[in-house]
C-alpha cells in the first residue's frame, strides 16, 4: 500500500485560498457581487464560514482577491501577446489581447463594472496600475526609447489609453463590434508614431 503525503499547512491554505477565490468568481459573475452571499460562496468552495474568515476579512476582501487574480491574468495574456514583436507592433498586438482576455466571460463585469461600484475607482486604479496599467506604461516607455513613437508622458498616455481600451472592451461585450473598435485602437496608437 502506498502511503500518501500529507499536505503542508500553507498548502492546505493555498489550496483554501484558491477554492474560495475560484469560486467567488463564479458566483460574482453569474449572481454579481451584491446577490452573492457568504454561505453561498462556502458551500460552493467547500470550506467552512471560519476558513473563509481565515482568509479574507469579508466579502469585500475576498471581491478584491478576486478582481486581483483576474486583472494579473488579464496583464499576463497581454504580455504574451506582445511578446517579441516590434515597439509599435508590441502596443498594438498587446491591445489585442487584452481585448480577447477580457472576452473570458465575466472579466467585463467583474473588472470594468462590479469593480469600481464595489471596491471604489482609487483601489480599482491602484490594481490596475500594478497590472494593466504597468503593461502599458511599459510599453510605451519602451517605444520612447527606441524612438518608435513621439516621447509623450508615459503615465498620462498609458492611463488615456488603458481608459480607451477598457470602453473597447464595455462596448464588445455590449454587442459591438470588435473589428471596428480594434480599427480605432490601432488608429489611436499608430497616430503616436514619430
Amino acid at each position: 500500500m502506498k502511503a500518501t503525503k500529507r499536505r503542508t499547512n500553507p498548502e492546505r491554505s493555498s489550496a483554501t485560498q484558491a477554492a474560495l477565490i475560484a469560486a467567488a468568481r463564479e458566483a460574482f459573475v453569474v449572481r454579481g457581487y451584491a446577490a452573492t452571499s457568504t454561505p453561498d460562496l462556502v458551500e460552493a468552495a467547500g470550506v467552512t464560514r471560519g476558513a473563509l474568515y481565515h482568509h479574507f476579512a469579508d466579502k469585500q476582501a475576498l471581491f478584491r482577491a478576486v478582481v486581483e487574480a483576474e486583472s494579473a491574468a488579464v496583464a499576463t495574456e497581454v504580455e504574451a501577446g506582445a511578446d517579441e514583436c516590434p515597439p509599435l507592433e508590441s502596443l498594438i498586438s498587446g491591445g489585442e489581447a487584452y481585448l480577447a482576455a477580457m472576452a473570458v466571460p465575466g472579466r467585463t463585469r467583474l473588472l470594468l463594472i462590479e469593480a469600481a461600484a464595489v471596491l471604489g475607482r482609487a483601489e480599482v486604479d491602484a490594481i490596475d496600475a500594478q497590472h494593466g496599467v504597468r503593461t502599458l506604461r511599459e510599453g510605451l516607455a519602451a517605444a520612447i526609447e527606441q524612438q518608435a513613437i513621439a516621447p509623450i508622458p508615459v503615465e498620462a498616455a498609458a492611463k488615456l489609453l488603458g481608459a480607451a481600451f477598457d470602453r473597447a472592451a464595455l462596448e464588445i461585450a455590449q454587442g459591438g463590434d470588435r473589428g471596428s473598435c480594434l480599427a480605432v485602437l490601432r488608429a489611436l496608437i499608430e497616430g503616436l508614431r514619430l
